[in-house]
């Protein structure tokens, strides 16, 4: 059994996309995760948590605001060997967190893991329900749109 380092988590560098990229491919390559240029990914990167095991990503996740009151978790990936230890469900948290202190109402995903994430107490909703900006921003870029069997849920916050 492999013994496991503490895991930490801290926002996202320029310096990591590189590393995040590498992480990513086979799930942009089965079309589980939509593909993110290092533009769009350097644009963006305040929005990025990493999970570091030591100085290695070995996973992250961003908080991405659509509205005031609304942000969505995306880009969400584990390294396989790190699956299954929790460090998912303590990323989301830790955006979960951040999305409080921002103020947010509510937090949004679409995901192929529906399951995983109503044990988080996220609860499912129809995507027509998504605002047409994710629409017509991020899922047409996407090899299996308009047909995908990804489920949108929802989370209210505390704050």
């Amino acid at each position: 059994m492999q013994s496991l380092k503490l895991i930490h988590f801290e926002k996202a560098l320029l310096s990591d996309i590189s590393e995040m990229q590498k992480l990513v491919s086979p799930y942009v390559e089965d079309g589980t995760i939509l593909h993110r240029s290092d533009d769009e990914m350097a644009t963006n990167i305040r929005s990025y948590t990493v999970a570091k095991d030591e100085q290695k990503i070995v996973g992250f996740l961003a908080l991405h605001i659509h509205a005031p009151d609304l942000a969505e978790i995306r880009s969400l990936i584990i390294a396989s060997d790190y699956q299954n230890k929790g460090i998912g469900k303590d990323i989301i948290n830790e955006a979960l967190v951040e999305g409080e202190k921002l103020a947010l109402k509510e937090v949004l995903v679409l995901t192929y893991q529906w399951e995983f994430f109503k044990k988080l107490d996220f609860i499912e909703i129809p995507k027509s329900s998504l605002p047409d900006h994710k629409i017509w921003a991020d899922c047409i870029k996407c090899k299996l749109f308009p047909v995908c069997n990804e489920v949108s849920l929802i989370k209210r916050l505390a704050s």
